[in-house]
């Protein structure tokens, strides 16, 4: 045993190195943070792009696509081989493909350099995404992981939303090359990025290791068979809806703001994709309802009803509606984003986690395609919103089918978590007590 001036020592040790690495989670957030910011950024811009290279409106709904077409086939390649090249390696490429891609829209004077901007930024953040979680959790005590996982998502919400807001705010109010400017900002705040990674420490020889034998593993992005009809249809169904239904109302925006405000204010764009992407972040915090699955019901619930009062506001050609569907969306958005991504991380073996997190992102760009795609083939037979009734339809169908599924997901919820009490010498019953819904 210990003396007690050597307890007192190592103690001391022990707090300096929590803290130490506390810190660096932080950094490794501010990071993701900034990196999910440029990459909504450009939705403000649309409308401008539109107009100064002459697009028509399949273009620019292509130019709203390419980032995710991009995007997916990165996200799945370096989604199971981003441990095998060195996490940290593949998160400077990313920032630094960024970088790039938003000099390349500052120098852009014809409209396919908007385009190879966009997919670029897609190839950056598809290779960002499952990479900077499992970073994100080397960074971080391993009592605090499931927090850095909860936290990483309200900064990937938060970035979502302060991106277009700021491009918009600048487009407005600067009045000065609003194709331009808005980039030299990102350009700062990737720096920013850039720098903050570069004070992160590098993998150990344990990682390493690791690396070495992620190489000989395939391509996929599997998941264990003994969580897999859990973790799909309770974790990756829900953020596949969350994307689908946020890929509407992002699409939308530009023309609502138009049509229905009656207003060319771009600001009120970016401060509405704001209040969509970043407004959940609010509902995350809110202590209500802590038991995981009831708050995943609550969120997929609002989460539709958000979605069905936007597409009404659009008939009615309410202003009030249209703020008051978003806001519900938010809401719903929070919550629904929160807990999918607690699950994806919660529910696998460490060692897949990385995977598991990547396939619970690849589902959600999944989503984000399909409104897109949808609203393209439904327009042959529909106008544009009998195209977003039918897809509301649907999605408000599958939320039917989670809220059915939440009830034998409840029940394996309660029982994974009463075992593993048991495991670390909590009583059987007490766990039961507090963790069924």
């Amino acid at each position: 045993m210990l003396s007690h001036p050597e307890q007192k020592e190592s103690n001391k040790k022990n707090y300096h190195s929590i803290k130490k690495r506390l810190l660096l989670m932080k950094k490794m957030l501010w990071v993701i943070l900034m990196m999910s910011t440029g990459t909504s950024f450009t939705s403000p811009l649309f409308p401008l792009y539109q107009e100064h290279y002459r697009l028509s409106s399949l273009q620019i709904t292509v130019l709203f696509a390419v980032y995710a077409v991009a995007l997916l086939p990165t996200l799945f390649i370096v989604g199971s081989r981003g441990s095998s090249w060195g996490l940290k390696r593949v998160l400077r490429i990313s920032i630094l493909l960024s970088i790039l891609a938003s000099i390349l829209f500052m120098a852009s004077h014809q409209a396919w350099l908007v385009y190879a901007a966009r997919m670029l930024v897609g190839i950056a953040y598809g290779s960002f995404t499952g990479t900077a979680v499992a970073f994100l959790l080397k960074q971080t005590p391993k009592e605090k992981s499931g927090k850095a996982i909860l936290l990483s998502g309200m900064a990937v919400s938060v970035g979502f939303g302060l991106g277009p807001a700021l491009a918009g705010l600048i487009i407005e109010y600067l009045h000065f090359m609003p194709l331009r400017a808005p980039f030299w900002v990102l350009t700062v705040l990737l720096l920013s990025a850039w720098a903050g990674l570069e004070t992160l420490r590098d993998e150990d020889y344990q990682a390493h290791k690791e690396r070495q034998q992620a190489a000989s593993v395939p391509i996929s992005l599997r998941v264990s068979a003994d969580i897999k009809p859990h973790f799909l249809s309770f974790s990756a169904l829900p953020v596949f809806t969350l994307f689908t239904l946020n890929g509407i109302v992002l699409s939308l925006i530009p023309s609502f703001v138009k049509n229905v405000i009656h207003t060319s204010n771009l600001a009120v764009s970016g401060l509405l994709i704001l209040l969509l992407m970043g407004g959940g972040t609010m509902m995350q915090m809110l202590p209500w309802f802590k038991h995981p699955v009831v708050r995943l019901r609550i969120g997929i619930t609002l989460l539709a009803f958000g979605a069905w009062l936007v597409v009404l506001s659009g008939t009615l050609e309410s202003i009030s509606l249209m703020w008051a569907g978003v806001l519900v969306q938010a809401l719903g958005s929070g919550w629904t984003f929160q807990i999918s991504l607690r699950l994806a991380g919660e529910l696998p073996h460490v060692s897949e986690r990385s995977r598991v997190i990547t396939t619970y992102y690849f589902s959600g760009y999944i989503g984000f395609i399909v409104p897109i795609v949808g609203v393209g083939l439904l327009s042959f037979l529909f106008n544009l919103y009998m195209s977003l009734i039918v897809l509301n339809v649907l999605a408000t169908l599958i939320v039917l089918y989670m809220l059915g599924y939440s009830v034998k997901f409840a029940r394996y919820y309660a029982e994974r978590n009463e075992k593993q009490a048991q495991v670390e010498g909590f009583p059987a019953k007490v766990s039961s007590q507090v963790l069924r819904p």
